[in-house]
């Protein structure tokens, strides 16, 4: 394991990817297939690709107060990356009410 540290600072979500058997052509509405969820972000791919190479990681990111951002920490831990400034955003939007 590394002894310097790698900080990351970026971004965590969750894509949600529906797989069609083909690109829709401009206007048209297809039908999808498979439904998946999987961890992402720019700043969250950058530091799992440096902790998967043995670096020391710190990641730096700010996630929504729901499951999506409690998934998100928890598997940046799995990936032996420090989380500890990885921020839990409290405020309740008006458009979630």
């Amino acid at each position: 394991m590394s002894t310097s540290k790698i900080i990351v600072i970026g971004s965590a979500n969750t894509d949600m990817v529906i797989k069609a058997k083909r690109i829709p052509l401009p206007g048209e509405t297809i039908l999808g297939g498979s439904f998946f969820m999987n961890a992402g972000g720019k700043g969250a791919n950058q530091a799992v690709a440096a902790a998967r190479l043995g670096g020391n990681v710190i990641f730096v990111a700010k996630v929504g107060n729901d499951i999506f951002g409690k998934q998100s920490i928890d598997g940046l831990k799995k990936e032996n990356i420090n989380t500890d400034f990885v921020f839990i955003d409290e405020k309740i939007h008006p458009e979630l009410l």
